[in-house]
């Protein structure tokens, strides 16, 4: 078995030929062991780089080596690269803070692991998982630097994907609510950025009208098209995201790069805003007018939280609503007032309703003659501290914490079992009661069947219960208010049109609604003597009712004159102070009781 290799030269002489013989075992073993070693590289999947020691300043270290990976994922043949420095593979995108921290590692001659974005030959960008690491000789001096990289693309792109599933919306591509709380959590809690900025909510105005009338689908491609122009309103670096439905939030900050003055730049925006999302919309088959409302706050000056900022924007918003739409309001200090008396209100009501603090006042309605022909049950809070509440101070906060359902349901019955109380008297069973009905408590789906339920469960005559409903219903959903009013009138229930001539009537609509009366608001009764234009409206609420062939009631009158004015023009229905105020039941009773003529007539 050979386990020696000679190296044997040979040197002739006159005599002969002198032989010189020499051990190289331990040389070939090396060079086998070499090449061993550059087979396996060659055969790697990963990429292998190994350059000169130096110098670390420009060019850099020169390639002397790469493996046939590094030319299959590059590119590049091993001759295009030799002698060049790997900053060749480096491109706009290469991470500026891990080529120093592989610059850093060089300088102290110790290993450096990074994932690096390099660049093909043919310009496609790729990562890589790159370990770079020194070399020595047995005199510890540095003599090259090996750099294996792993390709790992795939790796990253899922990541990304990861990632962007996680912090932006998926329909709209733009930043969701995670993301948008983690950019204003570091721009107010980093003390090295600057605190000062706007945040901005922004909400489509009547976009449900949209989704319920053209479907779900355009409703989504209005989204992505309002996400384009509210993108296009703001600067590189600012943050346009979705929260949620219709509603967007835009962050802007006060940055070195970017400075501006919050209050001048957020106005700017928000002026750039409702005029972008103030042009139509061309959708598939329609073209589509929108405006959206704009609630600003500014943040920088004093100590707030997230939470606070974004309760401040809503708010502003709201106010924006409020205001018109199609508008921009700052926050200030007294809306916060307001949201805050309106939560303490909400608990009120929440705390009024458990404890029964709610009563029914009835104010007498009277005929022609000056006989009661029924009353109107009027709702009313007593607070134990405040004492009685009127209705216009809590009903809208009633409506918006959705206690007016429960409540407006016990008015119902309440109502009902009264009647019912009336109908064994023959002095009372004539009457009727009106009962308000919010806009809220009428969209309700069980509402109908609410009002069927408290007729059969009292064994009331139908007619002899009036509800008012209030002109917003007419603001829209006209078609679901017009086949609910059918139902009721189908049972027999008796319908009015509250406050007529203040709210949304329209004559197109007036017409198709199947009305018993309309009632001329107190407004117009105020000044009927005095003001022209309330005279003139009073006059064409009692024609229109006559020419429709519908009963009409005046509320609100006070004087004798008012009455007899509006008797003049053909009313004969009245209600007001002239005649009683609202009462108790039993203070009603007692009025009842008194009157000089006895209320009695047929059923």
């Amino acid at each position: 078995r050979l386990t020696h290799w000679f190296e044997v030269r040979g040197f002739p002489f006159a005599g002969g030929m002198a032989l010189h013989l020499r051990d190289v075992t331990s040389r070939r073993k090396a060079q086998e062991q070499l090449r061993l070693l550059e087979g396996s590289i060659a055969r790697l999947n990963d990429i292998v780089i190994i350059t000169e020691a130096g110098p670390f300043s420009e060019p850099g270290p020169r390639i002397v080596f790469v493996n046939e990976a590094f030319e299959r994922r590059t590119g590049y043949s091993r001759d295009e690269v030799l002698g060049r420095t790997p900053r060749m593979l480096q491109g706009p995108n290469t991470q500026r803070r891990a080529l120093d921290q592989i610059r850093a590692a060089l300088e102290e001659w110790r290993p450096a692991r990074v994932d690096l974005i390099n660049y093909k030959k043919n310009g496609e960008p790729f990562w890589v998982d790159l370990d770079v690491s020194p070399v020595w000789d047995k005199q510890r001096k540095l003599t090259h630097w090996v750099a294996v990289g792993r390709d790992v693309t795939e790796r990253k792109l899922a990541e990304e994907k990861i990632q962007h599933l996680a912090f932006y919306d998926a329909l709209t591509k733009l930043p969701n609510r995670q993301l948008l709380m983690d950019r204003l959590h570091a721009a107010l809690a980093d003390p090295a950025r600057p605190r000062e900025g706007a945040l901005m909510f922004i909400d489509l105005d009547n976009f449900k009208v949209l989704n319920d009338t053209l479907g779900h689908q355009k409703g989504d491609m209005l989204l992505q098209l309002v996400a384009e122009r509210l993108r296009s309103c703001v600067s590189k670096g600012d943050t346009v995201a979705r929260l949620g439905g219709d509603e967007f939030v835009i962050l802007l900050e006060n940055r070195g790069d970017k400075p501006f003055d919050p209050a001048v730049g957020a106005r700017a925006v928000a002026d750039r805003i409702l005029a972008a999302l103030g042009e139509p919309y061309v959708l598939p088959g329609h073209l589509h007018h929108s405006t959206c409302s704009v609630g600003v706050t500014l943040f920088g000056k004093g100590d707030r939280t997230v939470s606070e900022l974004l309760k401040q924007a809503d708010l502003a918003m709201y106010q924006a609503k409020s205001a018109g739409r199609n508008t921009v309001c700052f926050f200030d200090p007294e809306m916060q007032a307001v949201a805050s008396a309106n939560a303490a209100l909400a608990a009120d009501l929440r705390h009024a309703w458990r404890a029964n603090q709610f009563q029914l006042e009835y104010q007498p309605q009277v005929g022609a003659d000056g006989s009661m022909t029924g009353v109107e049950a009027l709702l009313r809070w007593q607070h134990p501290l405040r004492g009685q509440i009127p209705p216009d101070e809590f009903i809208s906060a009633a409506e918006e914490t959705s206690l007016i359902i429960p409540i407006g349901r016990w008015v119902l019955d309440t109502a009902c079992a009264q009647l019912a109380a009336w109908a064994n008297r023959p002095d009372r069973r004539h009457l009727s009661i009106a009962v308000n009905v919010s806009v809220r408590q009428f969209r309700h789906p069980e509402f109908v069947d609410e009002v069927m339920d408290a007729i059969g469960q009292s064994g009331i005559q139908p007619h002899k219960l009036k509800l008012e409903l209030t002109e917003s219903l007419l603001a829209d959903g006209i078609e679901v208010t017009i086949a609910k009013m059918g139902s009721l009138k189908d049972m027999g229930v008796t319908l009015s049109l509250d406050d007529f001539g203040i709210g949304y009537s329209s004559l197109s609509y007036l017409k198709r609604l199947p009305l018993d009366q309309l009632k001329i608001d107190r407004e117009f009764v105020k000044d009927i003597l005095t003001d022209a234009n309330d005279a003139a409206i009073a006059r064409t609420v009692i024609g229109l009712a006559q020419s429709l062939h519908l009963d009409v009631i005046a509320e609100g009158v006070e004087t004798e004159e008012q009455r007899d004015f509006l008797a003049r023009q053909g009313c004969r229905s009245y209600q007001g102070y002239l005649f009683c105020r609202p009462l108790p039941i039993a203070e009603l009773e007692e009025f009842m009781d008194r009157l000089p003529i006895p209320l009695e007539s047929p059923a």
